[in-house]
């Protein structure tokens, strides 16, 4: 698969939605650029899109693209994008814009070209449909990318990354780390919480991201470590 022919190409998934897969995609786009790396950030599909003169752009995708060291167009980033702010199987639906795997490959080769740390970011968790018949997990299995696990740490995140990590991993394909992201403040049973999953999860944790609410405005490269991946 082409994609090998860069240092380090990582798929980013989540626990569930709204687990933070963006911060912690960012997180790890400065961290490599902190170490040299020329990173890209890719969101194959996107949905939930706000209608701009120029287009539909998607936030995340956005942020991905502000975090890439090289200068990408946002269809480097985000080559299908839907405006629904809802799973891309229904978005397609809606629109009748099918999810073209060829599209998403060709848009991943593309950036091996320009750049050598590439974190691919998913949309929602690890079996969101992209049709009738198949899940973002099936396209990531067809390019064979090292998967990197975001835990949004809150009640009942211990028994969702359990399970993520056993899909993953029955996949055939490697859970490369794991990131925890406090996408709360802290409660009483945090560091506890952190414990267990260290504890149950195989793969290693890359970092701790606090609960920053603005965190678009902090450096938080420094709160994940990348020496498990280099």
């Amino acid at each position: 698969m082409e994609c090998y022919i860069v240092n380090r190409c990582f798929f980013v998934t989540g626990t569930d939605t709204d687990v933070g897969k963006t911060v912690v995609s960012c997180a790890l786009l400065q961290a490599a650029a902190d170490q040299g790396y020329q990173t890209a950030g890719y969101k194959p599909v996107a949905s939930g899109s706000e209608q701009l003169t120029i287009g539909l752009r998607n936030s995340d995708a956005q942020l991905l693209r502000k975090n890439s060291s090289v200068k990408l167009n946002y269809h480097d980033v985000n080559p299908i994008v839907f405006a629904q702010a809802t799973s891309p199987h229904i978005a397609s639906q809606l629109t009748g814009e099918f999810i073209d795997w060829q599209i998403m490959h060709t848009g991943l080769n593309k950036l091996t070209q320009s750049a050598n740390w590439i974190i691919v970011e998913g949309a929602g968790g690890w079996y969101t449909p992209l049709c009738a018949e198949h899940t973002l997990a099936d396209w990531v299995i067809q390019q064979q990318l090292p998967v990197i696990l975001t835990v949004g740490i809150k009640l009942g995140c211990i028994n969702h990354a359990i399970l993520t990590a056993q899909a993953i991993e029955q996949s055939g394909l490697l859970l490369a780390g794991w990131v925890a992201n406090e996408i709360i403040l802290p409660g009483q049973y945090q560091q506890d919480y952190l414990l267990t999953l260290q504890q149950r999860l195989s793969a290693p944790c890359l970092g701790v991201i606090p609960h920053l609410p603005n965190w678009q405005s902090h450096s938080i490269g420094k709160f994940v470590n990348l020496d498990n991946l280099l």
